[in-house]
């Protein structure tokens, strides 16, 4: 259980919150669909991949569609999946800050234009920029 059962960062992270879930849902993003293209591309075991891929569709992130070939079904993004993107991208981004060392090679995202996608930044109403300084959580009343 959570510590704090109104925190919708807490919830989130026991759908999404390990190496693997988000490792899948990345890879979606960029095209796998079928049990042997995630594994394949994260090398992760089957029992765990598996699993993950069975959690991911309970939350409703992943969806089982039938296959062109119609032979095996398949995973694609739901809506809710989908939302992960900005998720997915800001990670990226911290992690070519962050964890490469200066000068390293790393893959980029970019658009359909070629260009790097830019630095995601949340933002007030107005425009300005958000930072932990900057916003607070409001809590609720709980029963």
């Amino acid at each position: 259980m959570w510590t704090d059962p109104t925190c919708p960062v807490a919830r989130a992270a026991d759908v999404i919150g390990d190496r693997w879930s988000l490792l899948i849902v990345r890879d979606a993003m960029d095209g796998a669909r079928s049990f042997t293209d995630f594994q394949q591309r994260t090398g992760i075991a089957r029992n765990i991949l598996t699993d993950r891929l069975r959690k991911l569709t309970g939350h409703g992130l992943l969806a089982q569609v039938d296959a062109p070939s119609g032979k095996r079904r398949q995973y694609a993004l739901t809506e809710a999946g989908r939302d992960l993107f900005a998720v997915i991208v800001t990670l990226r981004q911290w992690g070519e800050r962050h964890a490469f060392q200066a000068g390293e090679p790393h893959s980029v995202l970019v658009d359909e234009h070629g260009r790097v996608v830019p630095p995601l930044a949340p933002t007030a109403s107005d425009g300005t920029p958000l930072t932990c300084d900057t916003t607070s959580v409001r809590k609720v009343d709980q029963p």
